[in-house]
């Protein structure tokens, strides 16, 4: 069987080449990979220790940074190598400062399992919630190199519980220990004969948790917030909307009252998308683009000129004005979303129309605010949980998403219940990563 896998891989490896050719995403998937050896040398030395982590892409980097940053602080001699095997995860995190190197993970055939290994030579490895790679995995085994999985979930249909999984089961063998979710991937790893495997929790809650010590403001929304008169007004944002969850959304925001303001962070912000999303909404709409435009030009002419301290005061009120007066705010970067969140009083989180369902609604919780989600969110124990509580609501269409909204808009003792419920239930699901540590601490010798 492994003789098997490793064709597929081959072919797979010559495969993405060629479609490299007509995906931008997939020619980032594989130039990515061309640089991995050059920047390992450059930022790590034979002789140095390294603790490597690896996450498939954006979500279980943030999944696992909670972990790689007291791993870094309880080992500070050691470097810390971070991979990525997903284009949208490496690119947006490729500068992160938590790890000492970060990459791509070479494609898993046994000769860049070995040739990574030996690069660089970790002492322990960590796989954030899945991605078993059996090559990887062999070679880490082979050499004694204690391997974790941290975060794991584990469900009946997947291949290692089902009669033809012995070649999956085998890889999981590789693992020093499991680190899971909930009891019931306990209990599955634990029916194909695993008891090397204790309940952590989701690691995202203390991820969350710790954002609330972070400072969160940004002067641009406190201000939009507000209306000509310096009067704060009611704020939904929109986090990571996709089309279908913004077909509905539009139909709701140019419908509403003027005192309800909306900030939109779509997950796509190429161009022509967001053009097309701005022209759809009828209100008075500005893009993020355009006021960091006014802001890198203002800062500009004030450097150059020494414009004196009126002009600057004058150049600050008319961007207040202008963003006091429009009703809808297009956030077409990246990075800055759960700030964002902090100013909501109403949260919507996009990609429950789609498959596998809807994105991270912990981020919104953790700041105490009602949540609206689409109709997909079964893969997500964390939005079962919260809409089983009713500190979230999913909707299926635009008459249940009329009614949600105007139902938290309309009763504020509504929408301080279920954001009492949300930021409750992170509180009360974080501390994972004292577990994972304590473990690693008194087993690492």
């Amino acid at each position: 069987m492994l003789f098997l896998y490793n064709l597929i891989i081959i072919f797979t490896s010559q495969l993405v080449k060629l479609l490299a050719l007509f995906s931008p995403k997939i020619k980032l998937f594989v130039d990515g990979r061309k640089n991995v050896y050059t920047i390992l040398q450059n930022k790590i030395n034979p002789n140095d220790k390294t603790i490597w982590f690896h996450a498939a892409s954006l979500g279980e980097y943030e999944q696992g940074l909670p972990v790689i940053e007291k791993i870094k602080s309880q080992y500070p001699n050691h470097k810390i190598v971070v991979t990525f095997f997903s284009p949208s995860g490496y690119e947006v995190r490729k500068n992160n400062s938590a790890a000492d190197a970060t990459v791509y993970l070479p494609l898993d055939t046994k000769s860049n399992a070995q040739k990574f290994i030996k690069t660089i030579n970790p002492e322990l490895v960590f796989f954030i919630k899945y991605e078993f790679w059996p090559n990887y995995l062999n070679e880490l085994k082979k050499s004694k190199i204690k391997t974790y999985l941290i975060s794991g979930i584990f469900r009946e249909n997947q291949a290692f519980f089902k009669w033809y999984g012995g070649f999956y089961r085998n890889a999981l063998k590789k693992f020093d220990y499991f680190f899971v979710q909930n009891e019931s991937s306990k209990n599955l790893i634990q029916s194909i004969g695993f008891n090397n495997v204790k309940i952590s929790g989701d690691t995202r809650f203390d991820r969350v948790v710790s954002i609330l010590e972070r400072d969160n403001s940004l002067d641009f929304i406190e201000q939009f917030k507000r209306d000509s008169s310096n009067i704060g007004m009611t704020t939904i944002v929109i986090g990571s909307s996709w089309p279908k969850d913004e077909n509905l959304l539009v139909n709701f925001i140019n419908n509403s009252s003027e005192d309800i303001k909306f900030i939109i962070a779509p997950h796509n912000i190429k161009s022509e998308q967001i053009q097309e999303l701005k022209n759809s909404i009828t209100k008075k709409t500005i893009l993020f683009s355009d006021v960091e435009t006014r802001l890198i030009a203002s800062n500009e002419t004030n450097n150059k000129t020494q414009l004196i301290a009126s002009n600057e005061t004058n150049n600050k009120t008319r961007l207040i004005a202008s963003l006091q007066e429009k009703n809808v705010f297009i956030i077409d970067t990246i990075g800055i979303l759960t700030k964002i969140y902090s100013y909501a009083d109403i949260a919507y989180v996009g990609g429950g129309f789609g498959n596998p369902g809807v994105h991270n609604i912990l981020e919104p919780a953790t700041f105490g605010i009602p949540i609206v989600i689409g109709p997909n969110y079964s893969h997500f124990a964390e939005a079962i949980a919260l809409v089983h509580q009713e500190g979230c609501i999913s909707i299926s269409n635009q008459n249940e998403l009329n009614e949600a909204f105007d139902n938290l808009i309309s009763n504020e003792d509504i929408r301080q219940e279920k954001g009492h419920i949300c930021s409750t239930f992170v509180q009360m699901n974080k501390g994972a990563t004292a577990i994972i540590l304590k473990h690693i601490c008194n087993n690492s010798q």
